[in-house]
């Protein structure tokens, strides 16, 4: 008998619940926008994941992890849609997935996700990205493929920030690739490359002369130079 009026609570729960998930629906529509409306972050969250669990949207699952990874929440991000490589990932799944993955320090599998963005709209941005995340994890033939991608596609309206100095600045994006340039050359012989990189340095110098992680990275490259040839003077003596 307690079995039987355990099955008809039971029963009539879920009923109730079942009932009310509409309800539910209504109330977190109304809380998603009351929170949009104020410009309350946190709450839209909040109200989108509730959302998600009283009906499951694949749209509106995407929407929260954008939301997430525009506030810095790279994890929280990643764990609303997961990190694999899907093929009916839209647009904003795939940007997620990669640049939290580059934000997290995961290059190995941003790129594959960097990649497909390049294959649904090939252009100079995704370019940079891919070249850097090649350079990182010493890729460099496909870095280089990439670097001379952006260069010939890079528009004279696209700018790259750097952030070693205490006030931020810009450069062409142009100018940006061929930093990267200098770098993979330098990084695919340390030891012979190094006036082939500074080479390239000083051209690129003399289009955005305001460039200052290049001055930093060529007078380091120089401090090398010199190192190698002390340490050669002393090897003879």
């Amino acid at each position: 008998m307690k079995r039987f009026l355990m099955l008809v609570f039971l029963a009539g729960f879920f009923q109730i619940n079942a009932q009310s998930n509409p309800d539910l629906i209504k109330h977190y529509e109304a809380y998603y926008k009351q929170m949009k409306a104020q410009g309350d972050v946190q709450g839209i969250i909040n109200a989108m994941t509730h959302l998600n669990v009283l009906s499951p949207l694949k749209a509106r699952q995407d929407t929260l992890a954008y939301i997430y990874m525009s506030e810095g929440k790279y994890v929280q991000a990643l764990n609303t849609i997961g990190i694999e490589k899907k093929v009916g990932d839209s647009d904003i799944a795939v940007e997620v997935k990669a640049l939290s993955l580059k934000s997290v320090k995961r290059p190995e599998l941003a790129i594959g996700h960097f990649e497909e963005l390049f294959k649904r709209n090939p252009n100079a941005l995704v370019a940079y990205e891919l070249a850097e995340l090649n350079l990182q994890t010493q890729k460099f033939d496909e870095a280089l493929k990439h670097i001379t991608y952006g260069v010939a596609n890079a528009k004279d309206d696209m700018t790259k920030a750097f952030y070693e100095t205490q006030q931020p600045y810009q450069v062409s994006l142009k100018a940006a690739f061929m930093y990267l340039k200098a770098i993979v050359v330098f990084s695919q012989d340390k030891n012979a490359n190094i006036d082939k990189a500074v080479d390239i340095l000083d051209e690129t110098l003399k289009t955005a002369p305001n460039f200052n992680l290049i001055q930093i990275t060529k007078n380091e490259l120089l401090r090398q130079k010199q190192a190698q040839t002390q340490a050669a003077t002393q090897s003879k003596n």
